[in-house]
């Protein structure tokens, strides 16, 4: 109600005529009018409430009349300081009093009011309230929830991420809304513009014919176009509304990503579509509960033999293939409780009967909302044939190994033959297994039988008919496999077949035993049961087996020979034997005389040299200083007195005969020069080294050579040697330069063999050089051995001189040296390998000689041994 009414009704002069008109009206307001008078002490006296009162603040005109203050009680808490702060502000300015605020009734109910007053200063001083408090609940309401869809609709806009524009009829951008990345161009340098200006011409063609066909038609349009970018060319889609008179409000979207999501899915789909047609296994799409057939590819047509247009719309089982029906639940079940299942092996019947095997992978895809299966079938008949192809092979093989073991380990002909009947029939699982024997003397007889019960037996058949038997053998004569499906399909005797009807013959495979050119036999299976197709496999094994028969056959022939040449050959070994044993003693006995013989002559050959040496070394011993010796017969004087000695020469013949002097008192002296006497004991000291060394050999020969190694330290052991090779080195004008390291771990070695080594080597090297010979010794750890080497600077030889160096065989006669040396060469390596070392010799490339040789390292266990 306007205020300017409620004034005129509350004024004086018609105050009666009033509260009638408002007692009317009132009652038909959703709200309150009021009279409130307020006193100058303070007071406050309601002259009137309209019943509007109970509606709105749930109270009774004459319970506010009585007490005001329960307005106050009503007022909401955070509303309260409004109230009165608007009361003063009227009041002090006289101004129209106006507030919008809430109260809670007592029954708990949340209220907006809205009151309006024009305060009055009467002439006593007091104020007069004559107003109208009105309920704005559902505006209240109303506005909020405008409010807040103002705020979701403009929430919503700012996240959409795409662009909007504002575009008139004639295409004026005429606002935008955007991101700042998602434009090239500001806000102020597309506003204002037209799309001509903007964009390119055949896009802005496309734009204003999208823009008249939304204002026209008043409904949504789309349109999709292309714009070169920094980023590159960019696919956009613009959503067209009408916005306003004859203006748009076009949404405008990238859409690049999506498209080339598209370009990639049509790809997938083409080659989805390729390998599903030309996929070399059967493909198939059918729907997951009823199994009915929505698509089927080129491979299923060939594998099932329905064409597409009989497969499709129908169900497996009415195509009748699945051979066990419980597999297609089998399958469905697993589908749902995995989605996926992957190479299951079943069985199919194709369209012409024929039972094939495939392995089925399948998973359960979505079409156009439709649960669906994907399946896959991978067809491995031929694998399936080739792998029981294979198992039977594998089966003959053994079974022909096994016959083959049993050939060679047991010489019980007639349990090798009933064996392999035994095994052959569990192979070719046949009705009967025998085999027979064609002999002259004996006839036809059977040597071995497995047959099935169910069957007669042909052991113990025969016959006197001679030409029947011929025929029999001549079936087989030509060493040909008689192969037989069917019985009743061959032209026969009336004979043979009286034959098989008697022992129910149906099929029959017959292998003939051959040894050499000579048929011994046949070995046959018959299928009784009806006629049987022979496969290649058993028609091998049987022939296989029939050569391991003869084998069989021809070794127990054998066998019943050497039983017989047995007894013979035991006595001529016991012959043998005793004729070795007289040979054995007499080579003792040799052994015997040979080693006396070396003995004796060694021991003579020893005193005579020995005896030698003695006389040249006194001979020489007497004459130093003179260049000659006078040898023969004379006198020497002894106390006083003259004494005719004797002396002989080596070189002299024994009991030669001097001649006297003229007076027949002394003989005339034989000249004899020093270095024929040096020479003469130079060669007794090699032959009487040869001898030591031939004895020493023999020793070691016979018993082994003996050492008694111990830890040393090799540098310590070589230097005591040096020591004693000294004198030699100085004698032959040789250095020895000692290059071993001082810190060498220890090894096992006995030093007085050691010693005998290195002297032998170096021995060597100063025999076969000129004087002035220079010599390296050194050593080295190399893998738990020590290497000791000894380079000479002298010359060198030929690769198989050093290969034989070592060994003990039959030198140059022409060299002097060579026997002996060879001989302590051969010690050396001797000694070396009882050491558990070894020994060799390397030619160097330019000059010289390295000998070279090995001795182990000394270890814990060596060390503490007793």
């Amino acid at each position: 109600m306007d205020e300017t009414v409620v004034k005129w009704l509350y004024a004086p002069n018609c105050q009666q005529e009033a509260i009638n008109l408002i007692s009317k009206i009132a009652v038909n307001l959703p709200g309150m009018i009021f009279q409130i008078l307020q006193r100058q002490d303070g007071s406050v006296f309601i002259p009137y409430v309209s019943s509007g009162c109970q509606y709105l603040y749930e109270l009774e005109p004459e319970a506010l009349q009585a007490d005001f203050q329960v307005l106050y009680k009503l007022i909401h808490p955070q509303d309260i300081k409004a109230f009165t702060e608007s009361i003063t502000v009227c009041r002090t300015t006289l101004t129209p009093w106006h507030w919008e605020g809430r109260i809670i009734t007592p029954s708990g109910k949340l209220k907006w009011i809205q009151g309006t007053s024009q305060p009055e200063l009467q002439a006593e001083g007091d104020f007069l309230w004559n107003g109208l408090v009105m309920d704005i609940t559902d505006r209240k309401q109303a506005e909020e929830k405008l409010q807040e869809s103002e705020a979701r609709y403009k929430a919503i806009l700012d996240a959409i991420p795409d662009l909007m524009f504002r575009i008139s009829r004639d295409g004026e951008y005429l606002d935008l809304k955007s991101e700042a990345e998602n434009i090239t161009l500001s806000r102020e340098e597309i506003v204002g513009k037209n799309l001509q200006e903007l964009l390119p011409s055949d896009v802005a063609v496309i734009s204003q014919v999208a823009i008249a066909k939304t204002l026209d038609s008043g409904t949504l349009q789309t349109c999709e176009y292309q714009l070169s970018t920094p980023l590159g060319v960019r696919d956009y889609e613009a959503r067209l509304v009408v916005s306003g008179q004859d203006e748009i409000l076009a949404i405008v979207r990238d859409i690049t990503e999506r498209k080339q999501a598209e370009v990639t899915l049509q790809n997938l789909a083409k080659k989805f579509s390729k390998a599903f047609s030309c996929s070399p296994d059967s493909i198939t799409i059918s729907t997951l509960q009823e199994g009915r057939f929505l698509e089927v590819n080129d491979s299923f047509v060939k594998l099932s033999g329905y064409e597409r247009d009989q497969a499709i719309s129908k169900t497996a089982f009415e195509l009748n293939l699945w051979v066990d029906d419980r597999d297609r639940l089998n399958l469905l079940q697993e589908l749902q409780a995995t989605g996926v299942v992957r190479n299951l092996e079943f069985q199919f019947r194709q369209k012409s009967g024929k039972i094939i095997t495939a392995l089925l992978s399948a998973e359960i895809i979505d079409l156009n909302g439709n649960k669906s299966i994907l399946a896959v079938h991978h067809d491995i008949t031929e694998r399936k044939q080739v792998e029981a192809q294979l198992r039977l092979s594998a089966k003959r093989d053994r079974l022909l190994a096994e016959t083959l073991v049993r050939i060679r380990s047991s010489l019980n002909l007639e349990q090798i033959l009933q064996t392999t009947v035994t095994e052959v029939r569990q192979f070719l699982q046949a009705d009967r297994v025998f085999i027979g024997l064609n002999n002259a003397n004996l006839g036809v007889r059977t040597l071995a039988e497995s047959v099935d019960p169910k069957y007669p037996s042909v052991i113990g058949w025969s016959t006197n008919d001679e030409a029947y038997l011929q025929e029999l053998r001549n079936l087989l004569k030509d060493n040909l496999v008689r192969v037989i499906e069917d019985i009743t399909k061959i032209s026969v005797s009336p004979k043979v077949k009286a034959h098989c009807r008697k022992f129910q013959t149906k099929a029959t495979l017959a292998v003939p035993i051959m040894l050499g050119d000579e048929l011994f036999g046949a070995l046959i299976a018959n299928q009784c049961s009806g006629s049987r197709h022979w496969q290649p496999i058993e028609i091998d094994l049987l022939q296989q087996m029939s050569e391991q028969v003869a084998i069989a056959i021809q070794q127990s022939q054998i066998c019943q020979k050497l039983a017989e040449l047995n007894t013979n050959l035991e006595h001529q070994v016991q012959e043998r034997t005793a004729q070795l044993q007289q040979k054995m003693q007499e080579v003792e006995k040799l052994h015997r005389v040979k080693d006396v013989v070396l003995h004796t002559v060694a021991h003579d050959l020893r005193t005579s040299v020995m005896g030698n040496l003695m006389v040249l070394k006194n001979l020489l011993n007497q004459g130093v200083g003179s260049g000659e010796w006078g040898v023969g017969r004379g006198t020497r004087a002894q106390g006083g007195q003259r004494t005719i000695i004797e002396e002989a020469s080596p070189l002299s013949p024994p009991n030669a005969h001097y001649p006297l002097s003229p007076e027949g008192t002394s003989p005339s002296p034989i000249q004899v020069s020093r270095s024929i006497i040096e020479r003469m004991i130079q060669g007794n000291d090699r032959q009487l080294t040869m001898i030591n060394s031939l004895l020493e050999i023999n020793s070691c020969e016979k018993q082994g050579i003996e050492i008694k190694p111990e830890p040393v330290q090799i540098s310590t052991l070589l230097g005591g040697i040096f020591a004693e090779l000294e004198p030699m080195l100085t004698q032959n004008q040789a250095t020895l330069k000692n290059l071993v390291a001082a810190d060498l771990p220890l090894v096992m070695a006995d030093g007085i063999c050691l010693q005998k080594v290195l002297a032998h080597l170096i021995t060597h090297s100063l025999q076969n050089n000129p004087p002035g010979l220079n010599l390296i010794m050194s050593a080295s750890v190399e893998g738990g051995m020590i290497r000791i080497q000894i380079q000479d600077d002298g010359v060198g030889m030929s690769q198989l001189e050093c290969d034989r160096l070592f060994d003990l065989h039959v030198r140059d006669p022409q060299d002097s040296c060579s026997t002996s040396i060879g001989l302590k060469m051969y010690l050396c390596r001797k000694v070396i390998k009882a050491h558990g070392g070894k020994i060799g010799v390397i030619s160097n490339r330019k000059r010289g000689l390295t000998f070279w040789f090995t001795l182990p390292l000394a270890t814990s266990s060596t060390i503490n041994r007793p």
